[in-house]
Parts: structure tokens; C-alpha cells; sequence
């Protein structure tokens, strides 16, 4: 059988020169492996089971190491490419990739084009390319090569109002690569007056043992104080966090007052990170939920009629405002609702820098889900803010992704049981607040965004991918094909089909909130810093083989504006002589409201041992009039009415 009958290409000048040592000593091994690899799949492509090929491949090798058959592996220093311990298909996927007869996908133009990768990068895009022998060739015919998506929200491997989130960082990154996501970005939670590098440093070591793809951190700010600044300036200087999260709900649990707002905004902007932004008016949504549960509301319903649309708009307006003020960009979270998107619609035609997410579930469902007969059903929906109740929200919501009012959509992934939300069966107020969706979010999207035509493949590539890429300093090196990009691409199929289920998920929970949504748009292959992860729903990937990203702090996306208009709109003082006339005498008790100290002309009240001094202003609280006991004129006969003759003003008939 011809190299060609099997996928094979033509060896170039470069793979013709003798190779070095290591190099024969990896081929001795790998080659027959991969000469097996593609006789079996050119084989099969004649009666057109190539996938089944593709799946049997594992297989054999798998029974043959059982049998004894294959070879020791030699040292991984020698191989180079093995520095973790993983599946012989994941290493495989490793290798030189070649994906052929697609549309490839940007955020600003698409193109028929083929993609080369190699050593974990994009090397070559374009029409008959010039590669090298050995690649495994990815017939993309027909179908869509997409940047690998971005999830900016997902939590995996902590707690939450006392329940254990039911994902860790394997099987969280698992179903995001199942679903098309290539790369997650966690949120670090600290307690309130706890360490956030302490946090930090335990999420690190958590994801690191687990994650099978690239992963960044944001840090939540849940106090302030100057060990707070400190450490946040640390965490960007030497752990390559470029983001942090602040709170304007969740009271006397992570809620930051205004002016602790300010300053944690004025410190992003001065050590150039991402100041992101959860804005609901935690004071009323706490006397909201008080009320509910005095009137006897205890069920998921009442995280809706706590949280009304209302209290999310003006805490975006208060967040906005502080952001402007401390000229720091804002990036605002979980955006809810349409009065909010028409806050940050209005904001941006001001010229303020703001950047706003929403949630698939907020995007896609309303809040009549409380309102289900079935506790469990409602109180699986349970997110904050909450789905709104008005039917038009996803709709507009997802009309704001496709105008660039939103710029991302994230799944904010943090799935629970029905048991544990079951700690908040008498009271909605302890319901642990989260939805599962990090495998779903980018077929629902396509489903509910694409086909609904509310917009095109290229701005669902910006949201769920390119634009995270470009905000948080990671673009051109991901969320964009490109050569010298990372090799994060999933090649998309936008005519098959899936029926999203529970009982298929890998996700973790017991519910998923798109439970018998039929999707089109699904990942056939999934490839994560050039390795084949996912292919055909099979997936190959090692534990642990995911990497921490670290993120470069002031990204152009957002501070380039900002630093232009430091230049150019500075405040500054107006030179003018110095007053010289008179001052005003400030009286004592107006200066003492003032907070004012002794001022020109006033007497040192010297020798009155602090006695009070009176200026011809009455002080009633050294005043001897009192209504209560004996008084001064008791001894004078009271007359019970006095009859007035001729009043000013005209007689009148009243006793008085």
C-alpha cells in the first residue's frame, strides 16, 4: 500500500538527514507503533471505519504491552516529548498534526485552510502546505477548526456555603475538553481575613496534581486591608495572576463597602490587573431575604424575589462609577439581566472602559424555573444573580452578546447534588449557589446563539474564546489560529447533533439544567497544546497533564485606552495668587461639627478649665427647662380657661 493510500506525506530535505542518537533511539520504539497506527486506519478508510480504526489503535497496543509484545520505553530525558506519565494515545496526540479541508474559524474573517501543529504550536496555516513525514492527518472536510474555548468562571475542587463542589480539576478540565474548552480559568476564594496567597498556593497544588489542560487563577478579594494590597501586588509580581475578584453581595461574607471597592480598583489599576466585579446591593438583598422569610417563603422562589433585577442595575451603575472614578477598566461577572446590559450599553457609549460577562444559564433560561412544583427541579437553578423572571431576558441577553454590548459568556461552573442544595429545604438563604455547564457552554451557544442567528461563527468565536483571549492578556497566544499560536483547536462539526443528558454528562452534579435540549454544533476533535485529548468522544488524556498559565499584567484590550487618558485628561489645579482677605469667625459648635481647630481671633479660653464659652448662640443641651417634677410656678392657682375679648385678628367664640 502507498504512503498516500494511508494518510501519509512525503518526507521533505530536513527529515532526510541522519539523525541523532536520542532520535534513533525514539524512532526504534515509536515507529513500528506508528507504521501499525496507519496501516490499520488506511486499511479501514477502504470499507470507511477509520474511526473504528481510530478506537481500535489503543486497544491493540493496550493488549499487546498486556501480552508482553512491545518494548521497554526509553528514558523520557531520551524521548523528550514524555515528560509526564500518560496513555500511549495521549502521547500520540502529542505528535505532528495535520488538519485538512477545513474552514478555519477567527473571530474577524474565516478562510479554507490547513493547519500544521507541531511541538505544541500552530506552525504553518494555509493551502498545500510543505510538512514533514509522520503526521497524523485529520480529515477536517466539511467541518469548522475553531480556537479551543475559553471558560473565564468555573469553579472545581473547593466549598461553597458549606457543601463540597462535586468537581475536581480532573474531571472539571475532563468535561471542558469533552465539551470543546481548552482552557479554564478558576476562582481562588479565600476566608474572609485569610491569606489569599495561602489560597493560592492550595489551589495550585490541588490543580496542578490534576488539571489535564491549561488553567489560569483569578484571586477573590473577600476584606481589605494593607495585607491585602500587599499581597496582591506579590501574586502579580511572582505568581502570574493578572485578576482579581471583588464582591458587592454575599454580606458579612465577602462583601466589600465602597470605599474598600475604591481601593481595591485603584490597586489593579496601579499593578495593572483585571478588577472583576460581582454587583448586586448586598445590604438589600439581605433585608430582601429577611422579609421573604418573615411572609413565609422559604422555597427557591425566594433567591428571585430576594435578588430583583433592580438591585443588580444599580450596583453595575455604583460599580461603574467607582471604576471610573479610580480610573481602573472593569470587567463585570454573571450579568443577569436587561437593566444591567442597558447600563453597560449606555457606560460604553460614554467612552468608559467596561467589559461584561454572562452565564450560558442566564443566556438561555428564565427564573419561572423557581416557580416548578418540584423542589429539586427549582432548586437546581439556584444561581446568583438569579434567572430572571421576565421570558424576554435570554433572548435580549444573548442579542448583547452578538452586538459586543457582552463580551463573554462563561459557564460558572460549580455543580452541587440534590442533597447538598437539600441544606437549604426551610430556607432558600442556605441553597448553595451554583449550576453545572463547563461541558455544555459551547454547544448550547452555538444552538441558542448560531442557529437562532443572533450571530455569526466568528462572534461565537470572539465570546467564547478570542475576546476572554484578548481581556485577560492571553491573545494572540490563544483564542486566535494562527502560526506561533499554542496549538489549543477543535475541529467543529455545526451539523451533527447531541441531546444533552444527565445520564451522558462527565460533568459533575445529578441535574443538568439542559436536560433533553437537542444541540447542534459538536466537537469532533479536541486538541490541547498539540495533543489529541479528544477524539470521537474517546478521551485520551493523562491526569495532571494540564499546566498552570501564568498571565502578563497590563493588556492592551483594557489599559491601553486608560494610560492614553492619563496623558491627555490629568487633573490639575488652577494657578492663581493666594487669597489675602478676611476670614469668617467659625462659632464653636459649628467648628466642633466641622472638625475644626481653633481658628484666627478666637480667645485660648485659657484659666476656664474647659468651661463651655457661649458666642450668642443658645446651647439647649445646658439649658435648666424640663417638663418632668416640681416647677417653678407651681405656687401660682391655676384658672381653668380665660375667656380673650377682642384677639388681633378678629373675636373669636373658643375658651382658650
Amino acid at each position: 500500500m502507498s504512503p498516500a493510500a494511508v494518510g501519509d506525506t512525503p518526507l521533505s530535505t530536513e527529515e532526510r538527514r541522519p539523525l541523532r542518537a536520542t532520535q534513533l533511539v525514539s524512532y526504534w520504539w515509536i515507529s513500528p507503533l506508528l507504521r501499525f497506527e496507519r496501516l490499520l486506519i488506511g486499511c479501514c478508510r477502504t470499507v470507511g471505519t477509520e474511526a473504528s480504526a481510530a478506537r481500535a489503535v489503543p486497544a491493540v497496543l493496550e493488549h499487546s504491552a498486556s501480552a508482553g509484545q512491545r518494548r521497554e520505553a526509553p528514558a523520557e530525558e531520551d524521548l523528550g516529548i514524555w515528560k509526564k506519565k500518560g496513555t500511549m494515545a495521549a502521547n500520540m496526540g502529542s505528535m505532528r498534526i495535520l488538519i485538512k479541508g477545513g474552514k478555519v474559524v477567527n473571530d474577524d474573517f474565516t478562510q479554507e485552510a490547513d493547519v500544521y501543529i507541531e511541538n505544541g504550536i500552530i506552525q504553518q496555516v494555509g493551502k498545500e502546505l510543505m510538512i514533514p513525514g509522520g503526521a497524523k492527518v485529520i480529515d477536517a472536510t466539511g467541518k469548522l477548526v475553531l480556537p479551543g474555548g475559553i471558560d473565564t468562571s468555573v469553579h472545581m475542587q473547593d466549598s461553597f456555603m458549606n457543601a463540597a463542589i462535586q468537581d475536581d480539576f480532573y474531571s472539571g478540565t475532563k468535561a471542558a475538553l469533552m465539551g470543546g474548552t481548552t482552557m479554564v480559568m478558576a476562582l481562588v476564594l479565600p476566608e474572609q481575613h485569610c491569606s489569599l496567597l495561602d489560597a493560592y498556593e492550595n489551589c495550585r497544588g490541588q490543580a496542578d496534581a490534576k488539571a489535564c489542560c491549561d488553567y489560569a487563577l483569578h484571586v477573590g478579594v473577600t476584606w481589605w486591608g494593607s495585607k491585602v494590597r500587599n499581597e496582591m501586588e506579590t501574586l502579580v509580581r511572582e505568581h502570574g495572576v493578572n485578576s482579581f475578584q471583588m464582591f458587592m453581595a454575599y454580606k458579612d461574607f465577602m462583601m466589600l463597602r465602597d470605599s474598600e471597592l475604591y481601593q481595591a480598583m485603584q490597586t489593579c489599576k496601579d499593578i495593572g490587573a483585571i478588577a472583576r466585579v460581582h454587583a448586586e446591593n448586598g445590604e438589600l438583598v439581605a433585608e430582601s431575604a429577611k422579609e421573604a422569610l418573615d411572609l413565609g417563603i422559604s422555597g427557591p422562589e425566594g433567591i428571585e424575589i430576594s435578588r430583583p433585577e433592580e438591585l443588580e442595575s444599580e450596583a453595575t451603575h455604583r460599580a461603574v462609577t467607582i471604576a471610573n472614578r479610580a480610573r481602573c477598566p472593569i470587567y463585570l461577572v454573571n450579568v443577569s439581566s436587561m437593566s444591567a446590559g442597558d447600563m453597560i450599553a449606555a457606560a460604553k457609549m460614554q467612552g468608559k472602559v467596561v467589559h461584561a460577562e454572562t452565564t450560558v444559564a442566564h443566556a438561555v433560561l428564565n427564573g419561572m424555573q423557581y416557580y416548578h412544583q418540584d423542589w429539586a427541579h427549582a432548586a437546581a437553578h439556584v444561581i446568583v444573580p438569579p434567572l430572571r423572571i421576565d421570558p424576554n431576558t435570554p433572548g435580549y441577553l444573548m442579542g448583547l452578546l452578538g452586538n459586543d454590548t457582552l463580551s463573554v459568556v462563561a459557564s460558572e461552573h460549580r455543580p452541587f447534588s440534590t442533597k447538598q442544595r437539600a441544606l437549604g429545604k426551610e430556607d432558600f438563604t442556605k441553597i448553595p449557589h451554583g449550576v453545572a455547564g463547563v461541558q455544555d457552554r459551547m454547544s448550547v451557544i452555538w444552538e441558542r446563539g448560531v442557529v437562532t442567528g443572533k450571530m455569526d461563527e466568528n462572534r461565537f468565536v470572539a465570546v467564547t474564546s478570542s475576546n476572554a483571549a484578548k481581556i485577560y492578556n492571553l491573545y494572540p497566544r490563544k483564542g486566535r489560529i494562527i502560526p506561533g499560536a499554542d496549538a489549543d483547536v477543535v475541529v467543529w462539526d455545526p451539523d451533527a447533533t447531541r441531546t444533552i443528558s444527565v445520564s451522558t454528562q462527565v460533568q459533575g452534579g445529578d441535574f443538568n439544567l439542559y436536560e433533553g435540549l437537542r444541540c447542534h454544533g459538536v466537537p469532533l476533535v479536541t486538541i490541547s497544546r498539540g495533543r489529541l485529548v479528544c477524539e470521537n468522544g474517546v478521551f485520551m488524556c493523562a491526569e495532571g497533564s494540564g499546566k498552570f498559565y501564568p498571565q502578563r499584567t497590563f493588556p492592551d484590550f483594557l489599559y491601553k485606552k486608560m494610560v492614553q487618558r492619563e496623558k491627555t485628561q490629568a487633573y490639575k489645579g488652577v494657578a492663581r495668587d493666594p487669597y489675602s482677605g478676611d476670614v469668617a469667625m467659625v462659632a464653636n459648635t459649628m467648628k466642633k461639627e466641622l472638625g475644626l481647630g481653633p481658628i484666627d481671633g478666637d480667645m485660648p479660653n485659657k484659666g476656664l478649665q474647659g468651661a463651655r464659652v457661649h458666642q450668642g448662640v443658645r446651647d439647649l443641651h445646658e439649658s435648666s427647662f424640663s417638663l418632668s417634677g416640681s416647677q417653678v410656678d407651681d405656687h401660682i392657682p391655676k384658672r381653668s380657661s380665660a375667656r380673650i375679648l377682642a384677639p388681633p385678628g378678629g373675636r373669636s367664640s373658643g375658651i382658650w
